[in-house]
């Protein structure tokens, strides 16, 4: 016995439960507690007579022993428990609770179809046997002995050392009295005798950055008043449907000086901006909580806690509620495919590779030296679909963008020959990852049905966007990083040399529909020396607004889904830069405030026309006039939906009008000119048609009708039937 009590007070007892509480003793009874910071400790009967039983100091460092003699059974007690200024405090015994955790959760767990762990494990608010306190559960397996610590015990590993549930590798405790607000973290022993510090994994909030203490959240949830817009998701066909998508980093889009605003001040002004522009969508760089303001999010700790630097979860739940009951959807970036080693982080949990692998050729990421998740591990399988399913059913999120897919399904990504493992049957697909992909997909198609999930994925793997009983991965959609290279290209060469490269325009055609795609102008094309989307353009400053204004009309018009960042509305001159909000005062130049406008009439024609967005994954909705005038750099198009106008597109990529254009045009009659990027009120030479454009009896581009156009100098014209 003696041995155990040293161990206790050193930190270093496996099992305390087996020493601390209630236990039975020759007739009678002995109730142990760990109380440090008592001077003195009573025993009292809770109910009955009340009896009262006082402890002896049988340990220097606060270990106290009560003993009951003549008792045959068990009795609830609570402890009295006196410090050395002499004041009385009356508290339950953790070690007099149950255990809690039930084996059908852990089976689950360890099974990898736990999809609500959070709802299990982390911290939780609850009322157990009329006693108010906190529940606490973590995943350790390999560890001698988890604590939890925090500010109601000073941060001392020994006075909360959990139980450990056995084979499932879940240790849990119930402590009475910590409350909502309560800052914690795990105090682990593991295996090599190390002291890890760790914040949770579960948590479902934290301290603001730079503090890393996980914290106890608010038991009530949040009076969601956004059903309308939740019933009216699940039964939209997003592929046909608009989605036009703005990417915001919340703690660059605008500040208050150099503060952050918080999640309520962003949902007014960002909701009011998103909706004049006409997106559909705000799509969230990551907002779960991370160290490093420079990760962008990317790099997370905490995988269940919306950021601390803007606010609560509740203040985050009012952002999406906010943004739903005036029509806006958001969409989260979700990173479940590396995470950072830092020390209070998930790498090296318990002592071991726990959610990483071991083997740094898998569980080392070359590129950004982070962790890669075990996806082969069924625990941290049933982590992360539960971690997709919290976000999209605790903060009703409407859909989850997952980065960087491609590193999760190629094991040599990013390595060279010799530094990765292959699989078993020699090749280099992660077949665990590719598993995982499916049954996330699988579980968020079955528990969220009208949920977006959209893959960053940048190769040719076959059939992302494909459902996953026909082989595919499951994704509604797919970024198209191969348009947005190509165009992006394109666009940067002088116009006089893009006759040489027409097929950097049209290229994406020939798969335009292998995949149900977003065409994605995002962040990572305005950073690390990339520059803006503005400076990227060739010529003088109306030139390059001009190829802007260009660029945005090719986009819209051309099949797939829409994503622009934050700052393309205000066409800003500076690479985006994470530490300032963005240059709001361009909107006062009549020339940036063109583009701005610009932008707002293409979501407004984007949304009103099906032709541009019913038929984005139909092959039919989608016809070339004429893809192969690269002397002249014209492109033309026409968008069809079934019942509706179509609409033609007609592209002049050089700074010289082309005056008496002849396109051929699919119907005979007058065309209203819809919209002219030239059009003075965007900031251009006004170069057009008057509003409108007849055909004449004169074949052109395999058509029995053409009109004579004046294509305007480095534009965009929409031209639609009367």
């Amino acid at each position: 016995m003696q041995e155990t009590i040293e161990a206790l007070v050193r930190g270093e007892c496996a099992d305390v439960f087996s020493t601390l509480g209630m236990h039975p003793l020759d007739g009678g009874w002995v109730v142990r507690a760990f109380l440090p910071a008592a001077a003195s400790v009573r025993v009292v009967e809770r109910g009955g007579q009340g009896a009262s039983f006082p402890a002896t100091q049988i340990h220097a460092a606060g270990l106290f022993e009560a003993q009951v003699p003549d008792r045959s059974t068990p009795f609830a007690y609570h402890l009295a428990v006196t410090d050395a200024q002499g004041a009385v405090r009356c508290c339950r015994d953790p070690y007099s609770f149950w255990p809690q955790l039930a084996p059908h959760d852990q089976y689950l767990f360890n099974e990898g179809t736990h999809y609500r762990a959070c709802e299990v494990l982390g911290a939780h608010r609850r009322c157990i046997d009329e006693t108010e306190g906190t529940y606490f559960a973590v995943w350790a397996p390999t560890a001698r002995r988890v604590s939890v610590v925090g500010d109601f015990n000073g941060w001392d590993g020994r006075p909360h050392c959990m139980r450990s549930a056995g084979a499932s590798g879940v240790w849990e405790l119930f402590v009475p009295e910590v409350g909502a607000g309560a800052l914690y973290k795990y105090e682990i022993l593991s295996r090599a005798g190390d002291v890890l510090l760790k914040s949770d994994p579960f948590a479902f909030a934290t301290e603001p950055p730079p503090r890393t203490a996980s914290v106890v959240g608010q038991r009530e949830a949040f009076a969601w008043r956004d059903d309308a817009w939740m019933a009216a998701r699940g039964e939209r066909n997003w592929a046909e449907a608009p989605l036009a998508i703005y990417e915001v980093h919340l703690g660059s889009w605008r500040r208050n000086g150099r503060a952050y605003l918080d999640y309520r001040t962003l949902a007014h002004q960002l909701v009011a901006h998103v909706a004049e522009l006409g997106f559909t969508h705000i799509e969230l760089m990551p907002v779960a909580e991370h160290p490093f303001d420079g990760s962008w999010g990317y790099q997370g700790t905490g995988y269940f806690a919306p950021s601390a630097r803007f606010g609560t979860p509740e203040d985050f739940a009012y952002f999406v509620d906010y943004c739903h009951r005036h029509q806006i959807g958001v969409i989260l970036d979700w990173v479940p495919a590396h995470f950072p080693n830092d020390a209070h982080g998930l790498a090296h949990f318990d002592g071991t590779s726990l959610y990483e692998h071991r083997d740094s050729r898998q569980g080392r990421h070359p590129d950004w030296q982070t962790c890669i998740f075990n996806y082969g591990r069924a625990e941290v399988r049933s982590f992360l679909i539960s971690n997709a399913l919290f976000w999209l059913e605790r903060f009703h999120l409407d859909g989850l963008r997952v980065d960087a897919v491609a590193s999760m399904l190629y094991l040599d990504y990013s390595r060279p020959a010799g530094e990765w493992v292959p699989n078993a049957y020699g090749g280099r697909e992660n077949l665990e990852a590719i598993d995982f992909l499916k049954q996330l997909n699988t579980a968020i198609g079955e528990h969220c049905p009208g949920a977006l999930m959209i893959a960053e994925e940048s190769t040719a793997w076959p059939g992302v966007s494909r459902p996953v009983h026909v082989g595919g991965l499951g994704f509604g959609f797919k970024w198209n990083m191969g348009w947005m290279n190509d165009v992006l290209r394109y666009m940067q060469r002088d116009p006089i040399h893009r006759r040489h490269h027409q097929a950097d325009l049209t290229f994406g055609m020939l798969y335009a529909h292998s995949e149900n795609f977003v065409l994605p102008l995002s962040h990572d094309e305005v950073v690390h020396g990339k520059h803006s989307l503005l400076s990227k353009m060739p010529g003088d400053a109306w030139q390059q607004r001009a190829n802007l204004r260009l660029l945005y009309g090719f986009m819209y018009g051309h099949p797939g889904k829409k994503l622009l960042f934050m700052g393309a509305e205000l066409a800003q001159w500076e690479e985006w830069d994470h530490q300032s909000e963005l240059p709001w005062h361009l909107l006062n130049d009549p020339a940036h405030r063109g583009v701005y406008r610009w932008l707002c009439d293409l979501n407004q024609l984007y949304r009103r026309c099906a032709a541009l967005h019913r038929t984005d994954v139909h092959p039919d909705g989608f016809e070339w006039i004429d893809c192969a005038d690269a002397e002249q750099s014209v492109a033309a198009f026409v968008r069809r939906a079934a019942g509706e106008k179509p609409l033609i597109f007609a592209y002049n990529f050089t700074p010289v009008p082309r005056a008496n254009y002849r396109l051929g045009l699919p119907v005979a009659g007058p065309y209203r000119e819809v919209l002219n990027s030239d059009a003075e009120i965007y900031g251009g030479s006004g170069v057009g048609h008057g509003g409108w454009v007849h055909t004449e009896e004169v074949a052109g581009h395999g058509r029995p009708h053409s009109a004579r156009l004046c294509l305007p100098p480095l534009g965009a014209l929409v031209l639609e039937p009367s």
